[in-house]
């Protein structure tokens, strides 16, 4: 029998005293895709990073090609041909997108760097990737998706044998994912090994050869897929029966009296153009579309982080003229960013401090009443079941869907009246996308407006009561009813459809589009 490429023998972590990995035992073949499963917290990223060089284990051992290892660095696991695209990006903002790409591995000539190899070979693996960048553009302008697939190329110029994807496609649209699966098939095919981290389980099933799934950093199975559907993975994961994830739509959406938000001719040089569209209480609004199509920038502009070119901005009916966030929120108006690190969470800051960061002046009297503030993030803990070992633990520590947890409960703190959702359950598993689906309905029911921007047709089909398909900086369809669904989506995103020319069969759904 051939020795695995990787045997993993009894490896712990804990940090302090909280132990989130415990005996993890297991071999891993070359040229096979393993997939990583278990709820936010179980231990994936702690492992994979363990096997990248980050972390080192507390107990246990590493053997490749079997020599042991009692732990790797980060050079180390390079150099043995570990690549590691993370869950949050680590690019340098201020850097240009071919030295991100060749950062720790540059080309030289003749002892100087080669700038012009450099960015002719980012070039091409863009291409490969059938991302249209200019090598020369600095990380800081691109969009979050761009960002991802950067990270996917620094992998590719590595000679890489084992490729660890941590949740490589929450801000993909579906054909950026299918351009991904083919490389990673590609680099299967030449004997390279992929651990893959998913939340996405159609995706784990489409990609992977076994599965390997932790539940409170223990393994509880390790399997092959073959013969698994999505359900079964779910129950596996979670350790009990899962109802149905979306919660029942209302019969009607609600679209009576003053909207709670509406757009009028809202443009912004270059990128929208006359975009309306309004927005009720009690009513879910769902923005989809192609990445870089203006989703994200729509709400940005709503914030006041995006200063409008034209057009008008109504809240309850009132003009309003938001220069920043905060005047935005001073209007009931609250924005979860698609970038949590980046834009919503202050990762030094612990659990306690994130959740009152907006609304801390509630808790001032002459001095901080750190009681109240305590109460108040221990019952954002207990509704949304976010896994800390303790309100002062940094944030940065937490799995990156219980940060997505204290982001949503940083916004709910300063009681908006109108949420705007980027992506609101990036790198979110199954059991705690339910539990944010539940809690968006509970906040229409009561009476609050809310716009989900999301990459996940899923998601859009089971949670908007009316859906705008945004193309190139315009809205390209508002859809309802069983309109919405994955091919009118796609067709109108696409430009194969446009408003008022669609064929007369364009409003039947799919067999199969609504969940």
């Amino acid at each position: 029998m051939a020795e695995p490429l990787l045997r993993l023998e009894g490896i712990g972590k804990s940090f302090g005293p909280v132990t989130v990995l415990e005996g993890i035992t297991l071999d891993i073949a070359q040229g096979e895709v393993l997939g990583v499963l278990g709820e936010n917290g179980a231990g994936k990223s702690t492992l994979l990073k363990i096997i990248s060089g980050i972390y080192t284990p507390s107990t246990g051992r590493i053997l490749i090609d079997g020599q042991p290892f009692a732990a790797l660095d980060p050079i180390g696991a390079r150099r043995l041909g570990i690549a590691m695209i993370p869950q949050e990006f680590n690019l340098v903002a201020s850097l240009k997108v071919y030295e991100n790409v060749f950062l720790g591995q540059e080309l030289r000539r003749g002892g100087f760097l080669d700038h012009a190899r450099m960015r002719e070979q980012t070039r091409k693996l863009l291409d490969s990737l059938e991302v249209h960048l200019d090598p020369n553009q600095t990380i800081e302008r691109l969009s979050v998706a761009q960002k991802q697939m950067v990270e996917v190329a620094r992998v590719l110029v590595n000679d890489a044998r084992i490729v660890i994807l941590d949740e490589p496609t929450t801000v993909l649209t579906s054909h950026e994912t299918a351009v991904l699966f083919r490389v990673v098939k590609a680099l299967v095919a030449r004997g390279v090994t992929v651990l893959f981290i998913s939340h996405k389980l159609k995706e784990v099933r489409e990609l992977c050869d076994r599965l390997l799934i932790l539940r409170d950093g223990q393994l509880v199975e390790h399997c092959a897929v073959a013969g698994m559907n999505e359900e079964a993975m779910a129950r596996k994961m979670v350790g009990r029966e899962l109802s149905r994830i979306f919660p029942d739509k209302p019969e009607a959406p609600v679209t009576r009296g003053t909207p709670a938000l509406e757009v009028r001719g809202l443009c912004l040089t270059n990128v929208l153009h006359d975009i309306d569209f309004a927005v009720h209480r009690g009513e879910v609004l769902g923005l989809a579309g192609l990445v870089g199509a203006g989703r994200t920038e729509i709400a940005e502009t709503l914030m006041g982080l995006r200063r409008r070119s034209a057009g008008e901005i109504l809240v309850d009916g009132e003009p309003v003229a938001f220069t920043s966030p905060r005047q935005a929120h001073a209007r009931g108006l609250a924005y979860l960013s698609e970038d949590r690190q980046g834009k919503g969470l202050q990762l030094s800051f612990n659990v306690m401090q994130n959740v009152t960061d907006l609304s801390l002046a509630r808790y001032v009297r002459g001095l901080i009443r750190h009681g109240q503030e305590r109460r108040r993030a221990e019952e954002y803990q207990a509704r949304l079941s976010i896994k800390a070992a303790h309100l002062t633990a940094p944030v940065g520590l937490l799995s990156g869907g219980n940060q997505q947890k204290v982001y949503f409960a940083k916004l709910l703190d300063i009681e908006p009246e109108i949420l705007l959702l980027d992506e609101p359950t990036r790198g979110i598993d199954i059991s705690a996308k339910q539990q944010i689906y539940r809690l968006i309905r509970e906040l229409t029911a009561q009476g609050k407006a809310v716009v989900v921007i999301s990459s996940e047709l899923e998601e859009i089909i089971g949670l908007a009561d009316r859906t705008l398909v945004i193309r190139q900086g315009r809205v390209a369809a508002t859809l309802e009813g069983d309109d919405i669904n994955e091919e009118c989506i796609m067709l109108y995103a696409a430009g194969a459809w446009e408003a008022g020319t669609e064929p007369a069969t364009a409003h039947e759904p799919s067999q199969g589009a609504r969940p």
